[in-house]
């Protein structure tokens, strides 16, 4: 079965004034719709692995014939960052986090607006195209990373929690080429309760 493209749980003008309806439009039906149709592109010439999720063909990228290893990696990556990101986003969101996610978050970075202060500076300081991550690592701790272009924690063993794109096509439109205003502002649609469900998830 093909993969194929979610659709936005809410509208497209839904985030804004700190997303803005055009790059909503670009970004979901243009940018990541690339993305599911490179890779099911890819996964012609390798039919026995169509049955596999987005997910489970990152995790096992050394099982992906190296002909076809890089666009996997690469759309399949896109796949799942973006469709993880628009679930993690949504109207009359942002704030603090509560919960589970917000006492481990305290534990681990001291205090919420420590934890945003390292994932906006990983943002901030990705080079080029790539994302800001909060992962779960294999001992079960949070860490703040960044990665190189579509590339996911689940490659190396992380649990991805909630993650940034810091890729031009997100915020150019609006933002130019100011990406800590961007990273900034990007909290007020936080949806901490799809958040706090993947980070419930990460511990199964």
């Amino acid at each position: 079965m093909a993969h194929e493209v979610p659709a936005l749980p809410y509208d497209y003008a839904a985030l804004e004034p700190y997303i803005d309806t055009q790059t909503m439009h670009l970004h979901h039906d243009k940018h990541h719709q690339a993305y599911v149709t490179n890779l099911n592109a890819a996964l012609e010439k390798a039919p026995e692995l169509q049955k596999l999720s987005a997910e489970d063909l990152i995790k096992g990228l050394e099982n992906v014939p190296e002909a076809i290893r890089g666009a996997v990696r690469n759309n399949g990556g896109g796949h799942v960052n973006h469709s993880m990101f628009w679930k993690i986003m949504g109207p009359n969101a942002g704030g603090d986090p509560n919960g589970a996610i917000a006492d481990a978050i305290k534990s681990t970075f001291g205090d919420v607006n420590a934890f945003k202060e390292k994932f906006n500076d990983a943002g901030l300081k990705q080079f080029g195209s790539g994302w800001a991550w909060l992962v779960r690592d294999q001992g079960g701790k949070l860490q703040v990373v960044s990665s190189a272009n579509q590339d996911n924690p689940l490659s190396q063993g992380f649990y991805p929690i909630m993650g940034n794109d810091v890729w031009e096509h997100a915020y150019y439109l609006k933002y130019q080429n100011r990406r800590a205003d961007y990273l900034k502002e990007w909290w007020n649609v936080v949806n901490w309760a799809e958040v706090n469900k993947r980070f419930q998830d990460s511990q199964k």
